[in-house]
């Protein structure tokens, strides 16, 4: 075996111009796939650790969701809001350690505001039960105070002190600024990968005061309260969005979730992010399984450039088969040479591909976190051991019909020139 080893490195190193670019196809192609299971595992980890730490999460009744969409992932509108006495009942429960209101509904040139409280910055966790931290400044406390994601302050250029404007809605139709009262940016969160650093954040007093004026969704024309002098309206919120939960034992979950379910005051949904995240994730998963079958077409056509150099190979190599098959070399030694290289070529790309995928784990979370994915694992995962051994499995598959031509030819079709 050795010999036949040592035969098949000279034989390679002397054809090292083509077997190297088809190497270079066979890393490419094994680099791809075992990028695209890592980032699909980074991913789903950054998907399903949105929101962490938080048992249930509360809102009008409607699907788990579209309830998650709305409230995490701040895309699509609630159905309707619930009432602050109803959040304030549920929230006295001995059970509930604590609660964090949300209120949604405006936004800030294309991003999204959320009305909360200092707690939010508290109890919100995402990622491994990761707390929010804050780049710079200060967590808000007056009324036109806003805490900017990490995205936000970046795309827009905006720094502590900056002054910026909410609009209502989407802000996509004009009258709909609440110019007359802005808002003062005070601090600026560190990135987390998650809606939170698309997220302008402002006290759930700052939502009252900025509606002061409005009803029905329009500013009130010809009535004006000013930013000086809304303190000495009741700035108490009627409703909300939605709002956390975290408890003071998890067992207690499921009848927490049931009482909420059916509370009587109102018609009110509670889910475990988890599960639905987990279920969101089932309807996004396709994705996946797109790029799945894209990094699978890539492998096809590397190994596909192997078995055609091999086939292409054959027609030079035609007299070193004669002279070694005239020493002594039998037809099962040529097929296993012809396997081996094959299998070495494969075995090569995948290795210099994990250590592609490896280097670009330890040096490209930066990068990564841009795109709001997690960092990807330095260790190779036994997903990635599986696939490495079927891309191994098919790179001597490859090797099979070159091997059989080669074996089938006869001593004196190598020795014989041609005309």
């Amino acid at each position: 075996m050795s010999a036949l080893l040592r035969l098949a490195l000279a034989s390679a190193w002397n054809r090292r111009l083509s077997l190297g670019l088809t190497l270079l196809a066979v890393m490419l192609a094994a680099t791809l796939l075992l990028s695209v299971e890592r980032i699909r595992e980074a991913a789903r980890d950054s998907f399903a650790q949105s929101v962490s730490g938080s048992d249930l999460i509360v809102g009008a009744r409607t699907s788990p969701v579209q309830l998650v969409l709305y409230s995490v992932f701040r895309l699509g509108e609630a159905t309707n809001n619930l009432d602050w006495a109803s959040y304030q009942k549920i929230a006295a429960d001995p059970a509930i350690a604590w609660s964090v209101p949300l209120s949604l509904g405006d936004s800030h040139r294309g991003y999204p505001v959320l009305g909360t409280t200092a707690d939010y910055f508290t109890h919100f966790r995402y990622g491994d039960r990761q707390p929010l931290r804050l780049a710079d400044g200060v967590v808000f406390a007056g009324i036109f105070d806003a805490v900017l994601g990490a995205e936000v302050a970046q795309r827009l250029g905006y720094r502590v002190g900056d002054q910026i404007t909410l609009s209502h809605g989407d802000g996509g139709l004009p009258g709909m600024a609440h110019d007359d009262k802005p808002f003062t940016v005070v601090g600026i969160l560190a990135p987390t990968g998650t809606p939170v650093d698309r997220t302008v954040h402002v006290g759930l007093a700052a939502i009252e005061a900025i509606h002061l004026d409005w009803i029905g969704g329009a500013p009130v024309p010809g009535f004006n309260i000013g930013a000086e002098v809304v303190q000495k309206f009741d700035l108490t919120p009627k409703s909300i969005t939605a709002f956390l939960v975290g408890l003071h034992q998890r067992a207690e979950v499921f009848r927490i979730q049931r009482r909420i379910n059916q509370f009587a005051d109102e018609p009110l949904l509670a889910v475990m992010p988890g599960v639905a995240l987990d279920q969101l994730w089932q309807t996004v998963g396709v994705v996946e399984r797109a790029l799945q079958a894209v990094s699978w077409l890539v492998l096809a056509v590397g190994l596909a450039g192997l078995m055609a150099t091999m086939l292409a190979g054959l027609d030079q190599r035609r007299r070193e088969m004669a002279i070694l098959r005239s020493i002594g070399a039998g037809r099962r030694h040529i097929l296993g040479l012809l396997l081996l290289e094959s299998g070495l070529v494969s075995l090569l790309g995948c290795l210099l591909g994990l250590a592609a995928v490896s280097l670009f784990a330890a040096i490209g979370g930066d990068l990564l976190a841009a795109f709001g994915l997690a960092a990807l694992p330095l260790a190779v995962s036994v997903g990635e051991m599986k696939l490495l051994g079927a891309v191994l499995v098919c790179g001597l598959s490859v090797g099979v019909l070159p091997a059989w031509r080669a074996y089938r030819l006869s001593l004196a079709d190598g020795l014989i020139p041609r005309s």
